[in-house]
């Protein structure tokens, strides 16, 4: 992804070397290219967010189709000084945006998994999903300053555990009043006691405080996924009651068109 805005480089050399108009096309060329590849990154980002979820909302902004767009504008402006003719550096816009198109595709379209989903709702649990993803953004930035990979790794260990309670409140907003507290003030406690740990252990390495950390981290991820699985269970069992009521009722209207 990176090589997007390497591949922008030689436009800002190149403009040095050109007359003054030439120089301002190749600038201009240079700063669009870079925004394309800034907005396809984003869209990337926001596609994988996408995938990983059962449960999305489609991007508000098709990050990559406006990235292929100005990708065209770029090569449109980058080849026009030197064309012949104003046709030829069209050639070269619909090559550029079609090979950008080509080589990250399109950003989704539709909501996905929201049929029959309140959207009052989903808007709640989108909200309070964003900012557990903030809060575990910000324990994993923390752990980072420690350096030990072990400790990053059993943080991470825990994010998985924490985003399949995302998931099962995203694939019901119902859940989410049984799991705000874990969505919201664990996860905020959680982030806290990280970034104490890591400013405590980067100083002086303590072991105590390291076994009272990890002793931390197996407390909440064991929490979380009992509670996810309890959420889990608690879906099953109105599902089963709603089967239930569902028979009774078709029973009843069987025996009164007998």
């Amino acid at each position: 992804m990176n090589a997007l805005f390497l591949a922008a480089l030689p436009l800002a050399v190149r403009a040095f070397f050109l007359d003054a108009g030439a120089m301002a096309l190749a600038l201009v060329a240079f700063g669009t290219l870079i925004l394309a590849a800034w907005l396809t990154r984003e869209g990337l980002a926001a596609q994988d967010a996408y995938d990983e979820r059962k449960v999305a909302r489609r991007p508000a902004l098709p990050r990559k189709m406006i990235g292929s767009v100005l990708t065209a504008i770029a090569f449109y402006l980058a080849t026009l000084a030197d064309a012949p003719n104003l046709f030829s550096p069209l050639i070269f816009a619909v090559l550029g945006g079609a090979l950008h198109s080509f080589a990250f595709g399109f950003d989704p379209m539709k909501n996905k998994g929201m049929e029959g989903i309140d959207e009052f709702q989903q808007d709640r649990v989108a909200r309070v999903v964003n900012e557990g993803e903030k809060h575990l953004a910000a324990m994993r930035d923390a752990i980072l300053r420690t350096e030990d990979r072990t400790l990053v790794a059993r943080v991470e260990a825990f994010q998985t555990v924490a985003r399949d309670m995302f998931r099962t409140v995203e694939e019901d907003p119902r859940d989410l009043t049984k799991a705000r507290r874990y969505l919201g003030v664990y996860l905020s406690g959680a982030t806290d006691a990280t970034a104490k740990f890591a400013d405590i252990y980067a100083r002086n390495q303590d072991p105590a405080a390291r076994a009272d950390y990890e002793a931390l981290l197996d407390d909440l991820e064991t929490n979380f996924a009992d509670r996810t699985k309890s959420l889990l269970v608690d879906d099953k069992t109105d599902l089963d009651i709603e089967i239930e009521v569902l028979r009774d009722r078709l029973d009843r209207e069987a025996t009164r068109h007998v």
